[in-house]
């Protein structure tokens, strides 16, 4: 099988037709390659308390990424997150979509796939630092448009209770 054939093999992860650019909200993972867990570890405390997400050196260089977001990409807002062992879940925010500033009108790359791309290739590049030959990501990456408020509280409740679904998990 050659590389072509792979390519035309994988499975389309956006949806259809779907302007990635257009105000909204999104749901966005990315997984570290073969599931490394080398972003947190999930420290479970007494009985009551719920479990703590400790960054390692590497957590903290996407926690950081994630919060220059905001100042690179002036319509972008990162809602919500949480970083965990081998991924981490976001949700961005775009807004005033149609003043963000596109490099080419030829240019096929969607906004959300140009954040997504920076948060990635900036947290790779900082952790090289620390480890040159980590290859950090897993390719491609997970999304899901937030299409209602319902839908914002129950991702917004999912992120927030994963600790505790990781710890339950792997105990």
């Amino acid at each position: 099988m050659d590389r072509n054939d792979t390519f035309e093999k994988r499975k389309q992860l956006r949806l259809e037709n779907f302007d990635y650019s257009s105000n909204g909200a999104y749901f966005i993972t990315v997984c570290t390659r073969d599931r490394r867990r080398i972003l947190s570890d999930i420290v479970v405390g007494a009985i009551h308390e719920s479990p703590a997400v400790k960054l390692t050196n590497f957590g903290k260089i996407a926690e950081n990424t994630l919060y220059v977001l905001s100042d690179k990409y002036k319509n972008v807002t990162i809602s919500d997150y949480v970083i965990m062992p081998d991924h981490v879940h976001f949700i961005v925010v775009l807004h005033d979509a149609e003043r963000a500033i596109r490099e080419s009108p030829l240019q096929k790359r969607s906004e959300l796939s140009k954040i997504i791309g920076f948060f990635k290739s900036t947290v790779s590049k900082e952790s090289h630092k620390i480890k040159p030959d980590l290859d950090f990501w897993q390719r491609g990456y997970y999304e899901h448009i937030i299409r209602s408020e319902n839908d914002m509280s129950e991702v917004c409740n999912y992120i927030k209770t994963n600790p505790q679904k990781w710890a339950n998990e792997n105990k």
